[in-house]
């Protein structure tokens, strides 16, 4: 009885809580991952836009090794950020009101909801005149205050132009774009490699309107003009001559019609090269071999491993 009544005891204490030991941690691996966005023109042999393209018409490499294409939009419906940045110096103000309404068109026609364009000058020093905006009339007011100057830091412009790009959102598919109004002239700043490369750490597309007061190269800067049309080739943007300021207008349209006709492809960076600071290599082809021939592609050739 004695025995049955201690084990009775014993069954009716309360029982320490049984310790849960929680699970073995499983160690977790960040993975960074980085969307390359690579804006395409596509033109036919006559130099006509090719539109009605799909996803599976393109193949992309990435120094030479296919890459999957993870993001697909047709025809600009992706946003854009834009600094226009105008030559003020004497060589290219000679006719301002002209440069000041074709850029007034420029803007009211191309700007959407979802783009921003930031507005700057450079002659003696580079002047933010409108940080990025959207608003149309804002922007116009800027374009009231241009500042001439005597010199031309142009390639301090392409700089600092590509940085103020580089701070914005990296959002899928959304494009950088730098347009130049200039001469083509450099007098003081920045070496030529420099603002290249800082335009291709931005993915910046680089569109040139190059005011060519004389068709004789002896009144040309031609050194210069030759400059920006390869960097246009090598970021995928444009240039076009300008004889006459009243031809600003028409160049304007055709810069508004090549970005409204892109397509935009985006591949994940291959793991591993993250933080190379080195320039890797893009290829874009039509997947058809047949279609090779016929249409002529242009983007940018490469981006910064390490870049923003």
């Amino acid at each position: 009885m004695k025995l049955a009544a201690v084990m009775l005891a014993a069954a009716l204490m309360p029982q320490a809580p049984i310790e849960r030991r929680p699970p073995p941690q499983v160690p977790t691996i960040k993975v960074e991952t980085r969307l390359v966005n690579v804006a395409v023109n596509v033109l036919d042999e006559h130099g006509a836009p090719v539109s009605g393209l799909t996803q599976n018409d393109f193949q992309i490499a990435e120094d030479g090794r296919p890459q999957k294409i993870a993001f697909f939009e047709k025809e600009s419906s992706t946003p854009l950020s834009i600094v226009l940045a105008i030559d003020a110096s004497a060589s290219v103000m000679a006719d301002a009101r002209l440069e000041k309404e074709a850029a007034k068109h420029f803007v009211n026609a191309l700007l959407r909801d979802q783009d921003e364009l930031d507005l700057m000058d450079f002659s003696d020093t580079v002047r933010e005149i409108v940080p990025f905006t959207n608003q149309k009339k804002e922007i116009e007011r800027g374009l009231n205050d241009l500042k001439p100057g005597d010199e031309t830091v142009l390639y301090d412009a392409i700089y600092l132009g590509s940085q103020r790009l580089a701070g914005t959102p990296q959002a899928a598919g959304r494009r950088r774009v730098l347009v130049l109004i200039t001469d083509g002239v450099d007098t003081n700043g920045t070496r030529y490699e420099q603002a290249l490369e800082e335009a291709q750490r931005a993915g910046a597309m680089v569109y040139s309107l190059i005011i060519v007061p004389v068709e004789a190269d002896a009144g040309r800067n031609t050194g210069g003009e030759h400059a920006l049309i390869q960097m246009a080739q090598d970021t995928g943007g444009k240039y076009y001559y300008v004889g006459d300021p009243k031809d600003l207008e028409p160049a304007f349209a055709h810069l508004s019609d090549d970005l409204r006709t892109q397509y935009v492809l985006g591949y994940y960076a291959p793991q591993g090269v993250r933080h190379e600071q080195s320039l890797r290599a893009i290829n874009v082809q039509m997947k058809d071999p047949s279609l090779r021939g016929n249409y002529i592609l242009r983007y940018r050739t490469g981006y910064y491993s390490d870049a923003r």
